[in-house]
């Protein structure tokens, strides 16, 4: 494992995926950079990545590198200094009955029907919601990197999971599914919340967030949390808040890689 760690990241190769559908902005197309051999992928070589915009899915470790479109910004939440706002505040106090317990990557069975209900409920039709078994292993149980899953359960009933990597500087967000069904409950806002507060007591600087994208319903909620910077032509700088009346910073569900959050029972993905 040492001699793992010790490859450099120029020892990766990279390629170009071919155009696909955009999952975001309608009527464009989008296309990757993967980085390879994912067995190299080691724990600092992927903080390396995360830093220069990537993020992964599975084994799978890549950047959007579209054509013509730069709408995707790799966001980071700077932990250290981050303050609540009111809703935030409300969504925390409103779930501090959650009692967290973090874990090595496993499978349960009550953690994969939550997943179900939770793709049925928020991203019906969305491709994720006919996840077999199997390609849910591959998408959140399989990582060459630090990982781990957190249980988030109220009286002993299991109401969110999320899986998130540890890196060299933060966390980083890979994906969270919750009870989609409780009226009015503000899970994705807490969980964004509570990983901030781990990263504060593990004494790191960022919570990475996955892509910000600024016209996307989806995606434009995460400059809600401030500061928070964004990868601009490579480099981190700061991002504005979000105007108040924005209508299109609507949080809710989860992206395929990196974590979107949700605001009380309102839904964006």
């Amino acid at each position: 494992m040492s001699l793992l760690n010790d490859i450099p990241i120029s020892a990766l190769h990279y390629y170009l995926t071919a155009p696909y559908p955009c999952s975001y902005l309608a009527d464009l197309q989008a296309r990757s950079q993967v980085a390879t051999p994912a067995l190299l992928i080691s724990t600092p070589v992927y903080s390396e990545l995360v830093q220069r915009g990537f993020r992964r899915s599975g084994s799978y470790t890549y950047r959007p590198y579209c054509d013509s479109c730069r709408a995707c910004v790799p966001l980071r939440i700077m932990a250290k200094q981050f303050t609540a706002n009111r809703s935030q505040r409300r969504a925390w106090k409103q779930h501090a009955q959650l009692e967290a317990t973090l874990h090595p990557l496993k499978d349960k069975a009550e953690y994969y029907e939550l997943y179900q209900r939770y793709q049925r409920s928020r991203h019906k039709d969305g491709g994720m919601d006919k996840d077999d078994h199997e390609s849910y292993q591959n998408f959140l149980l399989l990582s060459h990197v630090d990982s781990v899953l957190v249980e988030f359960r109220d009286q002993g009933l299991l109401r969110m999971v999320s899986v998130i990597d540890l890196l060299s500087d933060g966390l980083s967000s890979v994906y969270t599914f919750f009870e989609p069904d409780l009226p009015r409950a503000c899970f994705g806002i807490y969980n964004v919340l509570w990983q901030i507060e781990l990263c504060r007591k593990l004494d790191l600087d960022f919570v990475y967030l996955g892509y910000w994208i600024e016209n996307s319903q989806k995606m434009a909620y995460k400059t809600q949390y401030q500061p928070a910077q964004g990868l601009l032509d490579g480099e981190w700088r700061l991002l504005a808040k979000p105007a108040a009346n924005n209508s299109s910073v609507i949080p809710e569900g989860s992206e395929r890689v990196g974590l979107d959050a949700a605001d009380c029972d309102r839904d964006a993905t």
